[in-house]
């Protein structure tokens, strides 16, 4: 006697199923935001250009591996229905690519002039900030050597800058490319160009101390607009320091211990501030390294005693350098107290817990630092482009080709960010999760012995059923 359930036998079949979310929602904003007029005066003939950056935008949004990949997801019949696409090969994306860099300038200039129209922003102060981006291989002349952000100083590297409207709007409306070894200085005069057109009078510039030079502050003032940046510290800032509590410091954060004092100077304001809690972990911080350099001399120490050759991690490891080592350290003349003295004085400088801030404009200390702090938008911004939207790594490409890829990434993020901006119960909501409930929401094409294909969509949830809900026709 059968006392269990058999289990169902799979019947193989041909139906499949894909995301759909995602596709809904890039097709909606394309059309809302009328980029077709904007792309499409860049290719004319051939595949409709329009219809492959929808596919682009959609699947960086869901998979998003590699262009190579891209072709092989786009080039599904199913998907390939979605986007009214004939099949096509994978040099045909490349030239896309290619078109896109080429013309990137006139597309982020007339994405800014769409944006402008669309929404009437309740203000157009920016953030701009910087990073880098390695980039795999050595063909492509954007690639070269600098600071990288990335922690990859052995790989070449781009830089991008990116603007944004500061919050609450937190939209980003520019997008940067330049080599691998520009600083931030010099960087800032594209990006910042590239936007301020955009920008009504008055408006507030927000960056920080690595792009405040002299040329830029000017910039900004000759545009009759107003900046906040950070400023580094230095001896005539160490003046004010050594009396800072003779100047009666307001208090701003009692938690943090942040207090702080006005400096008005004939053009500007800088707001100079001290926090016990970042006094504190800078301390800490020159404690290890004092630490961590008694161990490194006694490992040193011991070697010349023991006549023994120098620790590997202390040598020149290059089979093109011929080094012959001569070493002595202090710790034969100095008792190990008196070396944690002397370290002590080498590393703090009495600055610990300080920072300074500079504006165009008369703030009260609170708005000052609010306003500097809410810039960290934009470090979320780069960390979406690059863990969840995922512009990295950039493989060897023409430097037009790599202008494109970064293009659609930029495009992915525009969405992403519009989605917070235009639905508010989103505005906390991180890329990864908004971009897990698009792509959680399938079709299944059954066409198992049917005449007619069925689609089945399923995986409804909160999030996906708001973003496609929503009226993106509005403006």
């Amino acid at each position: 006697m059968q006392t269990k359930l058999r289990t169902n036998e799979i019947a193989p079949n041909e139906n499949i199923s894909f995301p759909i979310g995602t596709i809904f929602l890039v097709n909606q904003l394309y059309e809302a935001l009328a980029f077709r007029d904007i792309f499409g005066k860049h290719k004319t003939r051939g595949i409709d250009i329009n219809n492959l950056l929808r596919a682009l935008i959609s699947y960086k949004l869901t998979d998003n591996f590699s262009i190579k990949r891209s072709h092989e997801w786009i080039n599904r019949p199913e998907v390939l229905t979605e986007f009214s696409l004939p099949a096509f090969s994978e040099r045909t994306l490349y030239r896309v690519l290619e078109t896109l860099g080429a013309n990137r300038e006139e597309i982020i200039s007339d994405i800014q002039d769409i944006l402008f129209e669309r929404y009437e922003f309740e203000h157009t102060n920016i953030n701009m900030d910087w990073t880098s981006i390695v980039l795999h291989g050595g063909k492509a002349p954007l690639g070269k050597y600098g600071y990288s952000r990335d922690h990859r100083p052995d790989k070449k590297q781009i830089t991008v800058g990116v603007t944004e409207l500061a919050d609450p709007i937190n939209v980003p409306i520019g997008l940067t490319i330049e080599p691998g070894n520009l600083n931030d200085q010099i960087h800032f005069k594209k990006t910042y160009q590239q936007s301020s057109g955009s920008l009504r009078e008055g408006s507030l510039v927000i960056f920080d101390k690595g792009a405040n030079s002299v040329a830029n502050t000017q910039m900004i003032r000759a545009d009759n607009m107003q900046y906040i940046t950070g400023k580094k510290l230095n001896k005539s800032d160490d003046k004010i320091i050594a009396k800072f509590e003779t100047y009666n410091p307001q208090v701003i954060d009692e938690e943090s211990g942040i207090r702080g004092i006005k400096i008005e100077k004939p053009n500007s304001i800088n707001y100079l501030y001290f926090s016990e809690k970042l006094q504190k972990e800078q301390l800490e911080s020159r404690a290890r390294k004092v630490v961590r350099e008694i161990k490194e001399a006694k490992a040193i120490q011991e070697s010349i005693d023991k006549k023994k050759a120098l620790p590997k991690r202390f040598r020149i490891n290059n089979l093109l350098v011929d080094v012959d080592y001569s070493i002595q350290t202090k710790l034969i003349e100095l008792s190990e107290d008196d070396a944690v003295r002397l370290l002590e004085d080498k590393f703090i400088t009495g600055r610990e817990g300080f920072f300074c801030l500079k504006s165009s404009k008369n703030l009260t200390l609170i708005e000052a630092l609010l306003t500097y702090r809410k810039k960290d938008s934009i470090e979320k911004i780069f960390n979406s482009l690059k863990n969840e939207i995922e512009i990295k790594p950039l493989r060897v490409w023409t430097d037009n080709s790599i202008y494109g890829a970064l293009i659609i990434g930029f495009l992915a993020q525009l969405f992403i960010s519009l989605i917070r901006f235009e639905i508010p119960e989103l505005k906390h909501t991180s890329t990864k999760f908004i971009k897990k409930a698009l792509s959680n929401l399938t079709v299944t094409v059954d066409s198992w012995m049917r005449k007619t294909k069925r689609f089945i969509h399923s995986n409804f949830d909160a999030i996906n059923t708001m973003i496609l809900r929503h009226n993106w026709t509005v403006t």
